[in-house]
Formats: C-alpha cells, structure tokens, sequence
C-alpha cells in the first residue's frame, strides 16, 4: 500500500524528572532530507536517530523535534536576574526622562525582557539514550500509520482517475474506424464547396497518408497499458512514487500525441479531457512516497 510523504505524529514519555515529546512532521521532498532540533546536550544520539527513520523513510524532508521539559510537580522555579532587572529599570528611567509622557513598563513586558529571567536548571545530558529512542520508535509507529491513512486515500483518488481515463478510452474506440471515413467526408464536401475536381487517384493517395497520420488506435492502446500498469504499481508494497512519476509522464507523452494526431470533434474533446485527468493525478503522485 503506498505511503504519502506528508505525516505528522508525536509520542511523549516521562522519565523523571523530565517529560520528553518527539515530534516529526514531513512533506514531500525528491531525496530524503532529515533534519533534528533537540538539545545540545543530546546530539550525541542524533546519529542514531537518523538509522532509525531512515530504516523505514525512503522519501521527504522530515523534521524531528526533541522537547524536554520538567515533569508535572517537579518543575522548577525559574529566577529573576537582578543585574538585567537594574539595567532595564536604568533604561526606563532614562526613557521616561527624555519623553516624560512614555508609558511604563508593564511588569508582563518586564518579565519577557531578555535575559531578566533565568530559567530553571536542567541536568538534560544525564537521560539515557534508549530511553529517547524508545520515545521516537513510539512516535516514529505513528507517523508510519498517519503516512499510510494519507496513501490510502490518495491511491483511492488515482483509481478514480484511472477509471475514468479507461472510460474515456472505451468511449473513443468505437469512434476511431470511422474517424478516417468521416474526414474523408469533409474533405469531399469543402472540395465540392470550392467546386474543384480532384484526380480520384491522386485523392486517394492523399487520404491514405492522411489516415495514416490520423491513427490513433496504437496510442490508445499504449494508454490503456500505462493505465494498467500504474493500477499494478499502486498494489506493490515497496515505495512507488517515483515509478508512478514516469508512468504519469509516459500517460501525458501519449495524450499529447493523441491530441495532436486527431482530426475529430468528439476525440479532440476526449483528448482534454484525458489531459485534465492525468494532471490531476501527476499533482496527486508528487506526495506519494
């Protein structure tokens, strides 16, 4: 079942005294881009982080973030820092004196004044490393889940659109035997229009090389097997987005020339239509693992 590359997922864990929360979050990407935002003290265990989800991420840039905070009645009491707190009241004093009418600090401005408080000390370097791989294993479950439930309803969506491209076909086969009787037809009629006589073989000649550029069985047919193919793809279980993407090139490569080689009202209309399908599912296909 094919995956997205958009997920996003998160799993916590308390390990005394701290509660940690891993959280990863993708979208589509050509390689596999990883990226971690986690506290210095901790990147000793980025690299294994990284085998982990590259073990079963093949595709995306996908973001990891390690918060660790204090766990519920531990938290710690942060302190004021009273040499910026004298600076900031010095500051002020001087503000208020050159514009008497400024307004004064507020003591929620005061608070959120760089430096002026001092956050609680955490000794983050001492949690054990299993423990955090634990936690994103966890969160790693599922993102994997979140990833499938996003592929799942995308390859629901390229069906729809295969079957409405083998609709199409279907409707246009009939029309293709007497495409070439019914351009021949017009042909005669605007010769009749300009009152010319045309040599009956030299006509002839002419109108078989014009069928011959107006066939367009073998290119429906060639639809019809990456239609049949791209059906196949979406049943494998390994990553499939990038097959899907020249699949889909090799569908827009035939209708161009199905469009360009028609000569037909009904299959011109057949040919956009055809087009219009195969973008939407090229747009669909791009967040495909």
């Amino acid at each position: 079942m094919p995956h997205s590359m958009t997920g996003f997922s998160t799993a916590e864990e308390t390990i005394p005294p701290f509660r940690v929360v891993w959280e990863i979050r993708s979208v589509n990407h050509r390689f596999l881009e990883l990226s971690f935002r986690m506290p210095d003290e901790l990147r000793a265990i980025e690299p294994e982080c990284r085998s982990l989800i590259g073990a079963s991420v093949s595709r995306g840039k996908v973001d990891c973030t390690l918060k660790v905070v204090a766990a519920d009645g531990n938290a710690a009491r942060g302190a004021l820092v009273t040499g910026t707190l004298a600076a900031v009241k010095a500051l002020e004093a001087e503000v208020v004196a050159a514009f008497p009418g400024a307004q004064r600090l507020t003591v929620a401005e005061i608070l959120r004044w760089p430096g002026v408080m001092r956050g609680p000390e955490q000794d983050v370097a001492g949690l054990g490393a299993a423990a955090l791989l634990r936690c994103l294993g966890a969160a790693l479950a599922a993102f994997g889940r979140a990833r499938r439930r996003e592929g799942e309803r995308t390859a629901e969506l390229l069906e729809k659109r295969a079957a409405g491209i083998t609709a199409l076909l279907e409707s246009a086969r009939p029309l293709l035997d007497g495409a070439q009787n019914r351009y021949r037809d017009k042909l005669r009629e605007r010769l009749d229009r300009l009152d010319v006589q045309a040599e009956p073989e030299r006509l002839e000649q002419e109108l078989a090389l014009i069928a011959q550029r107006i066939d367009v069985a073998e290119e429906v047919d060639r639809l019809d097997g990456h239609v049949a193919e791209i059906r196949a793809t979406l049943a494998r279980t390994e990553p499939i987005g990038r097959r899907l993407d020249f699949l889909i090139q090799e569908l827009n490569r035939e209708a161009n020339t199905f469009a360009s080689k028609v000569q037909d009202e009904t299959l011109t209309r057949t040919a956009v239509e055809l087009k219009v399908l195969i973008e939407q599912m090229r747009e669909q296909v791009q967040n495909l693992e």
